[in-house]
């Protein structure tokens, strides 16, 4: 009987997951903000497709939206995600906040961001707070004005992040002072 057992075992399966390798941790972080049901009306009837908003980071200080269709709500995701890594930004993060404040006006929607003490996190709602949640940024206050359209939202979002100057780029940004001579280099001079 116990013969019997080892003679029959089967074969491992193609697809057996539990023997592969740990994937690689994701470099960036994918985060579905909104998906909507959207129709095409033809001659027979109407066509249905599904449009994703996509949010990608690093949690360090990278970030991209993406927008598209699909025939699927799984394809759709995909193809936002590819338009959203290729449309990343970089954000000047100053002490976990942004360096300055920010208002940025797209179609109807308007998003104010402006920098936090520390220790009093992200205050924002809905599609600002997704998009800040996948950066580096801790501290952050923003109020979202004007239009509700989520896509809009997060363009005005993006947009208000681009806009952001690293304070080293400031125009009366603290000069930083010069290293003193050292005694070799004034005997030199003399």
């Amino acid at each position: 009987m116990a013969e019997q057992a080892t003679t029959n075992t089967r074969a491992p399966r193609r697809d057996n997951r539990r023997d592969q390798a740990p994937a690689e941790p994701k470099q960036f972080e994918e985060l579905v903000i909104n998906i909507d049901r959207v129709a095409r009306v033809v001659k027979g009837g109407r066509r249905f497709r599904f449009k994703a908003l996509v949010v990608v980071g690093d949690r360090k200080n990278k970030v991209g939206v993406g927008v598209s269709k699909g025939q699927d709500v799984q394809t759709a995701i995909a193809k936002a995600t590819d338009v959203a890594k290729k449309n990343m930004i970089t954000i000047p993060i100053a002490n976990d906040t942004i360096p300055h404040d920010a208002e940025v006006k797209v179609s109807g929607a308007q998003v104010l961001i402006k920098p936090a003490a520390p220790g009093t996190g992200i205050i924002a709602g809905g599609v600002v707070r997704s998009i800040i949640g996948v950066t580096g940024i801790r501290n952050m206050l923003s109020k979202s004005l004007g239009s509700t359209n989520k896509v809009n939202i997060a363009y005005a979002t993006i947009d208000a992040l681009k806009s952001l100057v690293p304070r080293d780029e400031w125009l009366n940004a603290p000069k930083k002072k010069a290293a003193p001579k050292k005694a070799a280099d004034k005997e030199e001079t003399k």
